[in-house]
């Protein structure tokens, strides 16, 4: 039996011209449209859902960052493009195909100061579309407070999200402080601002890092043996 995130993508030219649109409608402000665009042209036209994610939100979203470090788009215009994405993986979220649970938790975070937090939420959907048990704790979390939400609960893997290159010391500063806390526990680390930090990855001796959301599932499915 396939996995949902195994089963084939329809592949088509279609996918350029669909994202442009979206990513017209972030532009533009139009909530609307946005997700007609990604429902009604997406989902119920049978692209799967890990493509809309992967292959429209995602890349769009990136543009919008590329926009604004270029100083093309204002900062008030990228978090009305952001936002756009969030209110649609949100609707998305219900539309998720889930494998049966395989009984492992994994807790996704953004780094103390990290206010984006699209990817992160983004790779807490694929990993609960592999059947884990995800808890989604969102952006700016205070390393103090994961801490104790670590100690609450205690997850089988903690996935930690960084996208601007400034907030690299505070993902410094939160495995420093995981460890101490938990020696045994695995550590994912992701995000944008690996793209700038080549090795870094190895510095930090984490379980596992990643590009995107399925190689985030994949690894995870390989460490927690399940």
């Amino acid at each position: 039996m396939l996995s949902v995130l195994d089963r084939p993508s329809l592949d088509s030219d279609g996918f350029s011209a669909l994202r442009e649109r979206y990513l017209a409608a972030q532009l533009s402000g139009d909530r609307r449209e946005a997700l007609r665009l990604l429902v009604d042209e997406g989902l119920l036209r049978g692209i799967p859902l890990q493509d809309i994610h992967l292959k429209i939100i995602q890349p769009a979203q990136y543009e919008i960052g590329r926009l604004w470090q270029e100083n093309r788009i204002s900062v008030a215009q990228e978090h009305l493009a952001t936002a756009i994405s969030q209110l649609a993986l949100s609707h998305l979220y219900r539309h998720l195909p889930r494998d049966p649970s395989n009984g492992k938790v994994i807790m996704v975070a953004c780094v103390e100061g990290e206010m984006h937090e699209v990817g992160a939420r983004m790779a807490s959907d694929f990993l609960e579309m592999a059947g884990f048990d995800v808890r989604f704790l969102g952006a700016n979390v205070p390393t103090a407070h994961l801490i104790r939400m670590l100690r609450e609960q205690t997850p089988d893997m903690l996935a930690l999200s960084v996208t601007m290159t400034y907030h690299l010391p505070a993902l410094r500063s939160a495995i420093t402080q995981v460890r101490e806390f938990s020696s045994q526990l695995h550590i994912a680390v992701g995000g944008l601002a690996f793209n700038w930090a080549n090795g870094l990855e190895h510095d930090l001796d984490v379980s596992f890092h990643g590009r995107d959301a399925r190689e985030l599932v994949a690894a995870s499915c390989r460490i927690l043996g399940v």
